[in-house]
């Protein structure tokens, strides 16, 4: 797993060294860990941070702030509502030996035999809740497709390692590949055809009845 390095800032708590550090397009952090004697404020260049948001992949990060370094990881990330740009970010401390709760991205990879055949590929999930120790964390989980026709599925057992803890059970399905939804509609649509063609045999009003006398 690559490690990403941020040389960091110290940061003086509360709302105006924050909103201080986002005109400088600086993003205000925070680091924690239960192994610490008290979080760690920071600010990190916006740009800088972009690696650890905009990605598909799981980092590790290595934080330089205070004369001090810290291996630890991107907890959560706050937005703006309007611009979308990062405002704040928590990082917690690894510690070695210690099991962490993160949630990695999922990679499905190839096209599958059911997508070929007409199918529509339906992703249950992008990511993986999943605990493990900081030795084994994955910067990524990965399924290949190719080989999944119409009905077939893959399920969290396909991926399952005794290093890993799921949030989810292994019976949950990842990825399925259902029926077009083409196929459907021409199912609905000869139903229909058929309840007109039985609708048009019947008898007209006032059939097979004598006209009256004048």
């Amino acid at each position: 797993m690559d490690v990403i390095k941020l040389d960091a800032k110290p940061r003086t708590p509360g709302k105006g060294p924050a909103r201080a550090a986002r005109r400088n397009e600086e993003v205000p952090c925070i680091l924690y860990g239960h192994t610490m004697d008290a979080s760690v404020p920071f600010q990190v260049g916006e740009l800088d941070m972009r690696p650890l948001i905009y990605t598909a992949e799981f980092h590790r990060v290595e934080v330089s702030v205070g004369g001090e370094s810290y291996d630890c990881i991107l907890k959560h990330v706050d937005f703006h509502p309007v611009s979308d740009r990062p405002i704040h970010a928590d990082f917690q401390l690894l510690t070695a030996g210690e099991k962490i709760t993160l949630t990695v991205p999922l990679q499905i990879v190839g096209t599958s035999l059911g997508q070929r055949n007409g199918g529509s590929p339906v992703a249950r999930v992008n990511e993986l809740s999943v605990t493990c120790l900081p030795k084994d964390i994955p910067d990524h989980f990965q399924i290949d497709v190719t080989d999944i026709d119409v009905g077939d599925a893959v399920h969290l057992e396909s991926i399952a390692d005794e290093k890993y803890e799921f949030d989810l059970p292994l019976e949950a399905t990842l990825f399925f590949v259902q029926a077009a939804r083409e196929e459907e509609e021409e199912v609905l649509e000869e139903g229909m055809e058929s309840v007109a063609e039985a609708g048009e045999e019947s008898p007209e009003d006032g059939e097979g009845e004598s006209e009256s006398e004048d």
